[in-house]
């Protein structure tokens, strides 16, 4: 097992999508077999960011690739880099082995579009294989036990954009 002191922090994005009723878009990871209904295998969509790409597009880009579509506008932004340490059985194995964790900046977004434009199978190595809109409240329990403080901490920190669009 590598040292994990010696490996960065990959640079990420999050996305909290939020449906105009207020709930946010949870995804259930297609590499966690039998997750359906068991705590741990949903999360809200996120991933690398690119050399020199700014973390606003990316997370745009990041819902395109993750969801099939980035019809959503950014409503708020987390003020502080968040990160996450790997749990000892997936160093040297996730993130293609080379980080420790990731370092992540996380946006709030309200969803423009409709269920139907959100399309798990456009990619063809999906990282998702079902979802669904949440309570921002059931965040912590919902996420994998290594991101779930920061799950708690979003779901505090977003909790003003849980609530109904009163545009629409």
């Amino acid at each position: 097992m590598p040292d994990p002191a010696a490996l960065p922090y990959r640079p990420n994005v999050g996305a909290a999508l939020f449906s105009r009723d207020g709930r946010v878009l949870v995804a259930r990871r297609a590499d966690l077999p039998n997750a359906e209904g068991a705590p741990g295998g949903w999360q809200l969509p996120q991933g690398g960011i690119d050399a020199a790409e700014d973390p606003r597009a990316a997370v745009l880009r990041e819902l395109a690739e993750e969801i099939g579509t980035d019809r959503a506008v950014i409503i708020g932004e987390h003020p502080d880099w968040l990160a996450y340490d790997l749990p000892p059985h997936l160093l040297g194995v996730a993130l293609g082995g080379r980080y420790r964790g990731q370092r992540q900046r996380w946006f709030a977004l309200r969803f423009l579009g409709t269920d139907a434009d959100i399309r798990l199978d456009r990619d063809p190595h999906p990282e998702f294989d079902a979802w669904r809109w949440a309570a921002l409240a059931d965040l912590p329990r919902l996420g994998p036990p290594f991101k779930r403080a920061i799950y708690a901490l979003l779901a505090e920190s977003f909790a003003r954009y849980a609530v109904a669009d009163p545009g629409g």
